[in-house]
């Protein structure tokens, strides 16, 4: 993979769970998603392969934020493995994380710990991917004190929810923080750790903004006046969460959440990247900034190939995004790019130890 070259400008993603994908369907992100789809058991409820390491490369997506994230049994996505106790969680996360740092010592990827790897990876002349680790459900935290071990080992961005968690309220599952969960961001806070908002239900989003001091971002979340669910943002969640210390949120680029019209098993065309656009300039327009947008791709997280906009087929694709924002916005190169990935370094640059 290092010998391939591009010229498209440096992206982040701000959310992949890759080794997810990985450990638990068996795909093999070595290998170019449009070849994989040729090999791999069509699944329709996961679509078509979108993501892989020589599609980042290809793409210039430098830096991914490659989750932990494990399925509880009581999810209605549940499938094997699954957890139903915090041990359970906690090994397989585990899992998940030895599957990066298989990777790393493969020299395939750079687990991005601190600021100077992070810059490392930013201006390497050869192409280079580094991870920044995030935990999607804080359940994998076996007690709130156990956050500095996760640190030492690497973690740097965790999201307290998914559905309801120990610590939170979630998706579809309304409610404040625990005790735990106050405490959990207190331990947080004194390890370094940047907090991940996405999935939080609307009562532990702000009891989270009102507790944690550290840098704060939605890696993966859209707009509610084109998604009306809970699991994005309203308007006065987005003014919330960009006005704290500049956080930056990222648009997923699954179609039914671009247009709560669409549905799984609709046409790909019905959705176009004038959606993300258009996902992304509501965003600017209500933090009152361009500085708050990025992406958070969430391929193949539960979707395909087939429910992404028109104009993307994998993830080497989103220069395009760039692209539509200077044609249709008439953004400024510069500004194109901070979307891109000039806006979540901008967090990444700050937060990360030196």
């Amino acid at each position: 993979m290092s010998s391939v070259t591009n010229n498209h400008k440096l992206i982040v993603d701000a959310h992949e769970d890759l080794a997810f994908n990985a450990q638990s369907h068996g795909r093999d992100l070595l290998k170019p998603a449009v070849d994989r789809r040729k090999l791999e058991k069509q699944d329709n409820e996961r679509g078509g392969a979108t993501t892989s390491f020589p599609d980042l490369v290809n793409g210039n997506i430098r830096v991914v934020f490659g989750t932990l994230w494990v399925n509880p049994c009581s999810s209605e996505f549940a499938e094997k493995p699954c957890y139903t106790n915090s041990k359970e969680a906690y090994l397989q996360a585990h899992n998940q994380l030895d599957y990066y740092k298989q990777l790393e010592r493969q020299g395939v990827i750079t687990i991005i710990k601190t600021r100077s790897q992070l810059e490392d990876i930013v201006s390497s002349k050869e192409p280079k991917i580094g991870v920044v680790v995030l935990m999607e459900g804080s359940d994998p935290v076996r007690a709130p004190k156990e956050a500095k071990e996760w640190f030492d080992d690497g973690l740097r961005i965790i999201g307290l929810a998914w559905g309801a968690t120990k610590y939170s309220g979630g998706t579809k599952a309304p409610g404040p923080l625990t005790k735990e969960g106050h405490e959990l961001l207190k331990e947080m806070d004194r390890a370094g750790f940047i907090l991940d908002c996405s999935h939080f239900a609307e009562e532990s989003f702000y009891e989270a903004l009102d507790d944690f001091e550290g840098p704060t971002i939605v890696s993966h979340a859209n707009s509610r006046i084109y998604c009306p669910t809970d699991r994005h943002l309203s308007d006065e969640m987005i003014k919330a969460v960009t006005g704290k210390d500049g956080g930056v949120i990222g648009t997923v680029l699954y179609n039914g959440f671009l247009d709560g019209n669409w549905k799984k098993g609709n046409p790909k065309s019905g959705v176009t990247l004038s959606q993300v656009v258009k996902n992304i300039l509501h965003v600017c327009e209500v933090s009152g900034s361009k500085t708050h947008s990025g992406i958070g791709s969430d391929f193949d997280g539960g979707f395909g190939y087939e429910s992404i906009p028109l104009e993307l087929d994998t993830s080497a694709d989103l220069y395009k995004i760039g692209d539509a924002l200077k044609s249709q916005a008439k953004y400024t190169d510069k500004e194109a790019s901070d979307v891109l990935g000039g806006n979540f370094l901008r967090v990444l640059r700050s937060a990360l130890p030196d």
